[in-house]
């Protein structure tokens, strides 16, 4: 081997090494969601190979950097072309826990949001469901609702121009939509209760969805608690919204 062969071989091996530590890390990221899910360890395990695949994923990037100055050096158009993909997996892989925890520090410590603050919606049926579950089935009064409001103050009473049977429908629909299992649908009461799992952690959140008919209109109000976990990171506000969403349409 010559002295250039020699020379060139760290601008060949780093690109090979920053991706395949991209890729690692990449793993490590989906695989701490979909392992939680699938009961191969707790949640907070999977959160701290979260925070490993972040290291990772900085880590590639950092490898990358340094293999694209040695290729653009070299000249070597494969190692610059490595480098680059390298770096776009590496500051990709490690954006997506960094986000997650800049939005989990940005948005309160609450994990039950309802459109009713003041008379939130009540689980009834889903009850048994949530033996044993960390978080209390009961609101937990007006500083949760000051939490909300402040950071979710678009969520509010959803008023149908239409009586309260035909809102019922509607809701039942609109839940039936939103792929979640319905654990309970009384007409007679207004009340839809369901359960929905969110898709990388597997984390099941109950829903409670009421109806009251009033003067030929009808108030529909949503409720949706997270079983596990002091914060939700937004899910149950974003639920509820894509739900009215589906509700007004």
């Amino acid at each position: 081997m010559t002295e250039s062969e020699n020379n060139h071989r760290p601008a060949l091996l780093l690109p090979v090494l920053s991706i395949g530590v991209a890729a690692a890390a990449a793993v490590l990221l989906v695989m701490a969601g979909f392992g939680s899910r699938l009961g191969w360890w707790h949640f907070r395990t999977g959160f701290a190979l979260l925070t490993y695949g972040a290291y990772g994923g900085i880590g590639a990037a950092m490898l990358a950097c340094l293999s694209g100055i040695m290729a653009l050096r070299t000249r070597r158009t494969a190692g610059i072309v490595v480098s680059a993909v390298a770096l776009a997996c590496g500051l990709t892989v490690a954006a997506v826990p960094v986000s997650w925890r800049l939005q989990a520090k940005r948005l309160p410590m609450i994990h039950d949001i309802t459109t009713d603050t003041v008379n939130p919606p009540k689980f009834v049926a889903i009850l048994p469901l949530r033996a044993g579950a960390p978080n209390p089935a009961d609101y937990g009064g007006p500083e949760i609702a000051r939490q909300q409001n402040a950071a979710y103050p678009d969520l509010c009473t959803e008023v149908l121009n239409i009586p309260a049977p035909r809102a019922f429908e509607r809701a039942l629909s609109a839940a039936q939509a939103m792929g979640w299992r319905i654990v309970a649908s009384d007409p007679a009461s207004g009340r839809i209760e369901a359960s929905d799992t969110t898709f990388w952690f597997g984390f099941v959140d109950d829903i409670v969805i009421r109806i009251t008919g009033t003067d030929g209109q009808s108030l529909v109000d949503v409720r949706s608690e997270s079983r596990v976990g002091k914060s939700d990171v937004g899910t149950n506000a974003k639920r509820i919204r894509n739900y009215l969403h589906h509700l007004r349409q």
